[in-house]
């Protein structure tokens, strides 16, 4: 590990885990305020009838203190799981060069091990130490976002049951009756049949150049660990020489490990190689999120799930 970075307060960081927990992400887990954690801290405090000051007020911490056997932090020992790989080195920029790696995976275990605890490698480093040496047997202290269940739908492959695991997505979420995506907060919101707020996840919703695109959708169908099909023709950033490309699947593809496809052509919801990213650049037009929340979205939605995408 390197140093990087200023140290992380605990107490933010548990507020960013138990809220990541409870289903109201407040994206990459680095143990600073800011405006994801406003957002999640809305979000929850609006499911739970609260005043939304965004801020880890007393009525919102007397809450959340209810929750007082969990940790910022957990310790695990680094096994096979982890440590394994295959892991393909930096990713190259082009396109056409990233055609040629045999998957989109993790390029180090410490970005694979940043990704499952939905966290940043600079945060890691600030709960260990610069020194510490990931190999085989060694113990180091990760953002507390351990899963609860592990049995997911039997129906789910093998490969897309492990990518799960991976990103430390519990098998055990709230069905989602309805989306709405709010283009000016910069979140995604599910709610259950009745109308309550179940979750809510920070986006990244568009650019000027592909706006999100108003209106009411329809989830169509769910692709797991899908390749990546790269063309030029509908990117207005492309340049003139660039040609079609098929990217193998993994989670550092341009979609991430996930594509919820909609009822709109070329759009869907789906994840990505750079969490640290998601409300803080723009994207073709689509609803992106963090690989582990498209993971976890995933498994709260089903063909025919309405989409609501508002200004």
């Amino acid at each position: 590990m390197a140093a990087t970075g200023a140290p992380p307060s605990p107490e933010t960081l548990r507020i960013q885990v138990l809220l990541d927990r409870l289903g109201f992400g407040p994206g990459v887990l680095d143990g600073h305020s800011g405006l994801s954690l406003a957002k999640a801290l809305k979000g929850f405090q609006s499911a739970n009838d609260l005043p939304e000051s965004g801020k880890p007020d007393e009525a919102t911490m007397k809450l959340l203190d209810t929750h007082k056997d969990v940790s910022a932090t957990a310790e695990i020992v680094l096994n096979d799981s982890n440590l394994s790989g295959p892991f393909v080195g930096p990713i190259p920029k082009k396109e056409s060069d990233q055609a040629k790696l045999p998957a989109m995976g993790y390029a180090d275990p410490m970005e694979a091990l940043a990704e499952r605890y939905h966290t940043t490698p600079a945060l890691l480093v600030s709960l260990n130490s610069p020194t510490t040496k990931l190999v085989m047997g060694a113990k180091i202290k990760v953002p507390n976002v351990v899963p609860g269940s592990g049995a997911y739908p039997e129906q789910l492959k093998p490969e897309w049951k492990a990518t799960l695991a991976s990103l430390s997505v519990s098998a055990d979420q709230p069905k989602a009756a309805k989306l709405v995506v709010d283009k000016s907060d910069g979140v995604l919101r599910a709610y259950d049949d009745a109308g309550k707020l179940i979750a809510q996840f920070p986006v990244t919703t568009g650019s000027q150049h592909d706006p999100l695109p108003i209106g009411t959708w329809k989830v169509q169908g769910t692709s797991y660990l899908p390749p990546y099909h790269y063309n030029p023709k509908l990117f207005w950033d492309a340049g003139g020489n660039e040609k079609a490309a098929v990217l193998k699947p993994g989670p550092n593809g341009p979609v991430g490990v996930v594509w919820m496809d909609l009822d709109k052509p070329h759009y869907g919801i789906h994840g990505t190689p750079v969490p640290e990213n998601i409300g803080r650049t723009a994207s073709h037009g689509c609803i992106r999120l963090t690989n582990w929340d498209a993971a976890r979205l995933s498994l709260m939605v089903k063909p025919g799930t309405p989409a609501v995408f508002q200004p």
